[in-house]
């Protein structure tokens, strides 16, 4: 059976917490946000208390570099095994929660709870797998995380992956069908991050999405020649690389084992359409410092061939010395703008030295780029409907290219799966 004939996305043995009173403490933001702010995750912290929680079962990145980050890991797989013997958990068998997300703008998000098939995921540029990354995948990002889902006793997910499914066939028809299914959740997030709500997804509505799912892959909806995606990556790239990266680890120390049911085969993540009105694209800005910001600009007007008085498709900002300029791209090197800038900006600081750092918010970058030796550029919001061909065009995109929204309407951890 090949890759489009078995849809890469299926039902799991999905574990939530028996006791509904807990969920207030239970759910936590993913560990990559609020990397910038420990008070965040210290006040989590204080919320939490001593109850059961996912706080204990993850480690956020704010603490990746500390010198107690093994004794933090031994810790979380200890609350895993934990967590399992005093009996934490109830488990839904072959189950998909539809899930509701409430964010703190009040926009409704929809979702889907369920695994992917890694043997359908590749991370690499140029991938033509039906689940594939959509921004560059940084190798050395893996190892950390690696030390946390090796010898897990369960993982949970703050991955999210996008369908472009513009009917709306997949995830949109259990919204009008919530009264005909049982809710298992339903709970206010902590610091004031909003709502998220769970159903169980019945059989005969699961075949249904599977049916809609094969339909999204089925290859005349492509140019002919081109692998069918169904599958992109939102959030989580680095966590489902870790994931893919633990599964060819265990996949090569078990000669003959069978893959087909083994529980590192998959990952628990949540499917979101990319056409919901509650997902936008953001862009991410970049600040230089430590550089001769005449030089790269000059270097980069001539390699781009920038051209401030005529107008091309890409066009981003340029803050230098206090002023601000808009350019145009002649001589493109990618699909999107932010490819052509990171594409150059890569070459260009390994040859001449100096730092980048990439940064939410026009004001931000303006503050920053008044230093010496700095330079900002302010690059265009991605527009949703770029995502999907650019990937098939282009492969993954280079990194922080786009952010699906602001921390707090990220996915909280509730779900868990047995490893």
């Amino acid at each position: 059976m090949s890759n489009f004939e078995k849809t890469a996305f299926s039902a799991a043995d999905i574990l939530l917490p028996r006791d509904s009173a807990l969920l207030s403490t239970w759910c936590v933001c993913a560990c990559d946000q609020y990397t910038s702010e420990p008070a965040y995750w210290e006040k989590t912290a204080e919320l939490v208390g001593s109850k059961p929680s996912t706080l204990r079962l993850i480690l956020p990145e704010l603490y990746l570099e500390c010198p107690d980050v093994e004794q933090r890991i031994a810790d979380i797989k200890t609350a895993m095994q934990q967590y399992l013997a005093d009996g934490i958990f109830r488990t839904y068998e072959n189950a998909m929660i539809y899930v509701e997300r409430i964010q703190s703008d009040g926009k409704l998000r929809a979702g889907l709870v369920g695994k992917i098939d890694l043997e359908q995921y590749d991370y690499s540029k140029g991938s033509v797998s039906p689940v594939r990354a959509t921004e560059a995948t940084v190798e050395e990002r893996i190892p950390p995380r690696l030390r946390i889902r090796r010898g897990a006793a369960i993982e949970l997910p703050h991955i999210m992956i996008l369908l472009d499914d513009p009917d709306g066939t997949v995830i949109e028809p259990l919204t009008g069908a919530k009264g005909d299914m049982e809710q298992v959740y339903d709970v206010t997030l902590m610091q004031g991050e909003g709502n998220v709500r769970g159903w169980l997804v019945p059989a005969e509505k699961q075949e249904k999405i599977i049916a809609a799912l094969t339909a999204l892959g089925d290859p005349s909806r492509f140019a002919e020649g081109v692998a069918p995606l169904v599958y992109a990556m939102g959030d989580g790239n680095h966590s489902l690389a870790t994931a893919k990266a633990y599964y060819e680890e265990w996949k090569a120390a078990n000669p003959g084992a069978d893959t087909e049911n083994a529980p590192q085969r998959y990952a628990l993540v949540e499917l979101v359409n990319l056409h919901s009105p509650a997902l936008e694209f953001e862009a991410i800005h970049r600040i230089l410092t430590e550089v001769d910001g005449e030089k790269l600009l000059a270097d980069m007007t001539a390699a781009l061939d920038l051209r401030a008085d005529e107008p091309a498709a890409q066009a981003f900002d340029v803050l230098l010395n206090g002023s601000k300029r808009t350019f145009y791209i002649h001589k493109p090197t990618s699909n999107l703008t932010v490819g052509s800038v990171q594409s150059f900006l890569d070459g260009w600081l390994k040859a001449n030295g100096g730092k980048i750092d990439y940064i939410h918010g026009a004001e931000v970058v303006e503050n920053l780029a008044k230093a010496a030796n700095s330079l900002g550029i302010l690059l265009p919001d991605m527009q949703k409907s770029e995502l999907f061909p650019t990937v098939i065009k282009d492969g993954a995109l280079p990194r922080k290219t786009f952010s699906m929204g602001h921390a707090a309407d990220k996915r909280f951890y509730m779900e868990c799966r047995a490893l």
